[in-house]
């Protein structure tokens, strides 16, 4: 798989989702189609159970849609096995959650450091990459502290890092500032913008906080599974 920056880092073509319950269909994407490019801030807002996380979902191929096409960085994903999909997401996107998620029993280094190790990267190499983004994202002290030993914008921060470690054309956030304050919210504003504008990383971002989205180039509104209209910034 090629390593190079498409113009289109991700695009969905048509897609939908649905699920059997108790002898009915639950539709929760309708046809969605949406494209990302490189460099690009997306923005998605929409009540709760509106479709924006399954949408996620299936843009960073951790879940396969019903029907439709998922392209990410040129490359079409259907038809990909889990090895493959999973090699995919390796090399290209980076992921960022409400929760960081991260391995409490390792240091910030070495959590940022995993993914690149899943890509057999030699330890130290990759312990050394991992050092430079945490100094990027202002965490230079703090690179042998355990997760338990850092505040929750310093966890985001790891978070982040870990994300950006791989140089992803796109990072993929689920409410990255939903379980903070808003005086550490606004710091993670500030530094997914410096990111978006100094690495041209794109960021497709499901948030409730509508300060977080006015910060993207483009709001995509949900609705009941539809993107129903786009919001300019």
């Amino acid at each position: 798989m090629t390593e190079s920056i498409h113009p289109i880092v991700l695009r969905a073509r048509d897609v939908s989702v649905h699920y059997e319950e108790g002898g009915n269909t639950i539709q929760v994407l309708s046809g969605v189609s949406l494209e990302v490019r490189r460099g690009e801030m997306v923005a998605i807002i929409g009540a709760s159970g509106s479709g924006k996380s399954t949408l996620l979902h299936s843009l960073g191929l951790l879940d396969k849609p019903s029907s439709g096409s998922i392209e990410v960085n040129g490359v079409q994903a259907e038809a990909f096995n889990e090895r493959q999909r999973s090699q995919l997401r390796n090399q290209v996107l980076g992921f960022v959650y409400q929760f960081h998620h991260l391995l409490a029993e390792f240091d910030a280094l070495d959590n940022v450091a995993m993914p690149l190790i899943v890509r057999r990267m030699n330890r130290n190499q990759a312990r050394e990459q991992a050092q430079v983004v945490l100094e990027q994202v202002g965490l230079a002290q703090r690179i042998h502290h355990y997760p338990g030993q850092l505040s929750g914008g310093e966890r985001q921060r790891v978070a982040l890092a870990r994300a950006l470690v791989t140089r992803p054309a796109c990072v993929l956030a689920d409410e990255p500032t939903g379980n903070l304050d808003r005086y550490t919210a606004e710091g993670m504003f500030d530094l997914l913008t410096k990111v978006n504008e100094e690495f041209g990383t794109a960021f497709v971002i499901v948030t409730h906080d509508p300060a977080l989205a006015a910060l993207a180039h483009r709001q995509l509104v949900m609705d009941k599974g539809h993107l129903e209209q786009e919001i300019k910034a």
